[in-house]
């Protein structure tokens, strides 16, 4: 379908104008999303003669998916009626969203065209703290009250249900919209139309409080396995929703945000091909700089122990294969203990147990590599088994320090209330490089007497 409508909009030299009737009810039969993503093909101008012909019922919808360029885009060429009627059919939250994306000038010119209302509701969500539950929560909920029957619950989900961001899930406040309960759809349908709300609730409801990070959020979504989160205030009044969708969202930013710290690069909100080149770098720059620096003091070990490599040049042949194995294994130990602690497997009270498990995993891996290291340097290196017992047991004791430094180092971070993404390869590589180079002297001059 996609190719089908891309093919009609690019003939006749692009003159959309020429096909409407044909586009049309290609279009009111296509998924938003789909059609948010024909507009990543197509150039200005036909981005704002394709949105002008969509049916005005999903018009707002594939607004909220589009692209912030093309969002901007749409809202210049509207008139100020159109910014109005778009706005009002979107979801707060998808109009906060796209507010904090908007220059300043766009911004003005949409809140001016917003009801009174709504820009009510944008301005208080605009007000939380960023990444926090209340940023990224919708006000357009569908609240009942208690001592209502199902059937004018029913009633009430018949006459709002079109504005609200979902109605599977119901909240049954009291008169000051203290949150009492939830109610699903299916509990509705279920009962008997006489049944009180109260009734069929179910009462002490898992809820976010407005403050809470976006993150911790995210958790309680894939611990309960919700559609839908309510928010609450200091005053346990219901203040607004949290929806899947949103949730995605944020679990994609927050693992991209992980990826790049460990990828030892500053977080960017913006996508790698519309980031600028003077950013790019920046964002590189500063942990290049950091690590280069901290290399000085992998260089400063070896020229400690400059006297001993005179003695024995063949040693030098040994440092990047036991520094890299070192990094390496941190790195594997690293990887898995953030990944445990940002879903919730690992937390700071399980310290000791992740060293224990670090050290038996470090034993064996350790064990593994320097059998075939030992054999494999005594057979490629004039069979001095001297040597070989020097380099393996440097090797043997690289890899153990790496694998509880890379367990340890996260939890540590945790705990000073760092981001435990930081204390990622980069990190622990330049740490371990200097533990390894420690100790592979350290054992060479016992072994070898140099």
């Amino acid at each position: 379908m996609k190719n089908q409508i891309l093919s009609i909009i690019n003939a006749d030299s692009g003159d959309i104008s020429n096909n409407i009737s044909t586009l049309k009810p290609l279009l009111s039969g296509m998924n938003t999303v789909d059609i948010a993503e024909i507009f990543e093909e197509l150039d200005k101008e036909k981005i704002i003669r394709l949105f002008r012909i969509l049916p005005k019922d999903i018009a707002s919808e594939v607004f909220a998916y589009a692209d912030s360029d093309e969002q901007q885009y749409i809202i210049e060429a509207l008139t100020d009626t159109e910014i109005g009627e778009i706005m009002s059919k979107l979801f707060v939250d998808d109009a906060v969203d796209f507010i904090e994306e908007m220059p300043a000038n766009v911004v003005g010119r949409v809140l001016q065209n917003v009801n009174s209302e709504k820009r009510k509701l944008i301005n208080q969500i605009l007000q939380y703290p960023d990444d926090s539950a209340g940023s990224i929560m919708t006000t357009e909920y569908v609240g009942l009250r208690e001592d209502a029957t199902v059937q004018e619950a029913f009633d009430t989900i018949r006459n709002t249900g079109l504005n609200k961001e979902t109605i599977y899930t119901c909240y049954v406040i009291s008169w000051d919209r203290v949150l009492l309960g939830v109610v699903t759809a299916k509990s509705l349908m279920l009962a008997r139309p006489d049944e009180r709300i109260g009734d069929i609730m179910k009462t002490y409801p898992v809820f976010a409080h407005t403050t809470d990070d976006q993150e911790a959020v995210a958790n309680m979504f894939q611990r309960y396995g919700f559609l839908a989160m309510p928010v609450v205030d200091k005053e346990q009044r219901l203040v607004g929703i949290i929806t899947v969708d949103d949730i995605v969202e944020v679990i994609v930013e927050e693992s991209t945000e992980d990826i790049e710290k460990m990828g030892a690069l500053a977080p960017s909100d913006e996508p790698y091909l519309k980031t600028s080149i003077r950013q790019l770098a920046r964002n590189r720059i500063i942990w290049l700089m950091v690590l280069m620096l901290s290399a000085t003091i992998t260089a400063g070990i070896i020229s400690s122990f400059e006297e001993g490599l005179a003695v024995l040049p063949i040693l030098v042949a040994f440092i990047p294969m036991l520094m890299d194995t070192g990094g390496n294994a941190g790195a594997q130990s690293s990887t898995l203990i953030i990944r445990g602690m940002a879903v919730g497997e690992i937390r700071l009270r399980d310290i000791f147990r992740v060293v224990w498990r670090e050290i038996r995993v470090g034993t064996l891996c350790g064990l593994a590599l320097g059998l075939v290291n030992l054999v494999r340097i005594y057979l490629m290196h004039g069979r001095d088994i001297m040597l070989s017992v020097t380099v393996t047991l440097s090797l043997f004791c690289t890899i153990l320090i790496a694998k509880t430094v890379g367990g340890l180092l996260p939890l540590f971070a945790k705990r000073l209330k760092i981001d435990p993404a930081i204390m990622a390869a980069p990190v622990i590589t330049t740490i371990v490089d200097a533990a390894s180079l420690i100790v592979f002297f350290s054992i060479a001059k016992l072994l070898l007497g140099l």
